[in-house]
């Protein structure tokens, strides 16, 4: 999933998907050799040099700032799907493909291409798992959202060929209906830009006869136009440790493809001053128009 090693990850799990039914004593030798391809390094506490765990952290948020902004930018397809587990056979399917993209203020839109009937029993989807989705799973961590989050460097961590600074996330605070994410996230040392998280959607929900629990999961990013790392891939393979009902396993993969610039932002400025965009630069600005 990262730029540095192509798409190599991705190619091995769809080369075993292909086999695992026709040729099982594949399976193994060929996990070896996907092995090698996602190699992981060991996790060091040494401190980064000729710079600051807090100036990573500013450049970061910095970066996803604009990450966030450009992405905007783009029309990509999400492709989600949920499924409860007994041991390797599925007993239920929530499945959505749709394409997003954003109007000229920022809206989030989508356009739903494929939808079949959910057949999940044992869990529902609740409005806080369909906003992470949306927008947890593809953690952002911007200049704006940082004062909401306590940031503690870990350490330094080989992910396949990138060298990545690792940071360990949590809110300091629950605002109510508001989704935070909670885990760790892995900064490349070289675009100081976020390329993987690990972690769960918080707050959780335990009451006498109602409970919203959320799955750990992984996000991979990969780089778009030689510049921005987007999301390409999220999974998440757990166990929802229910009170009120039995265990649940779970499995959520969400893919997101085709990322496609389709315009970009303009600005008029007229003497210092940015108009808005139904305003033309031979007009007053209108706090500047009096009445007749």
């Amino acid at each position: 999933m990262f730029r540095r090693a192509s798409n190599a990850r991705g190619f091995c799990y769809l080369i075993m998907k292909i086999i695992r039914e026709t040729l099982p004593l594949l399976v193994a030798a060929l996990t070896l050799v996907c092995a090698a391809f996602s190699q992981e390094g060991p996790l060091t506490s040494d401190p980064p040099k000729s710079i600051t765990p807090e100036e990573i952290i500013q450049k970061f948020a910095a970066k996803e700032k604009e990450f966030k902004e450009a992405r905007e930018q783009y029309t990509f397809r999400q492709d989600v799907r949920v499924q409860t587990m007994d041991g390797d056979t599925v007993t239920g399917e929530y499945r959505e493909v749709f394409d997003v993209s954003y109007d000229d203020h920022g809206k989030h839109l989508e356009n739903v291409v494929f939808a079949p009937q959910n057949t999940l029993t044992s869990i529902g989807m609740s409005p806080e798992d369909l906003q992470d989705l949306r927008h947890t799973m593809p953690f952002v961590l911007t200049s704006d959202e940082i004062p909401e989050y306590n940031i503690l460097y870990v350490g330094q961590q080989q992910e396949d060929e990138l060298h990545c600074y690792v940071f360990d996330v949590a809110p300091k605070q629950f605002e109510k209906n508001k989704r935070y994410f909670q885990g760790r996230i892995w900064v490349d040392d070289q675009d100081l830009q976020i390329v993987k998280t690990y972690g769960k959607a918080v707050p959780e929900t335990r009451k006498k006869n109602y409970e919203n629990l959320f799955p750990k999961f992984t996000t991979y990013r990969e780089q778009v136009d030689g510049q921005y790392w987007f999301p390409a891939y999220t999974e998440a393979k757990d166990t929802l440790r229910f009170k009120i009902t039995a265990e649940v396993q779970v499995h959520d993969i969400i893919k997101y493809t085709d990322y496609k610039r389709f315009g970009s932002r303009t600005k008029v400025i007229y003497e210092g001053k940015e108009l808005p965009r139904d305003q033309s630069p031979d007009e007053k600005p209108k706090d500047e128009q009096k009445p007749q």
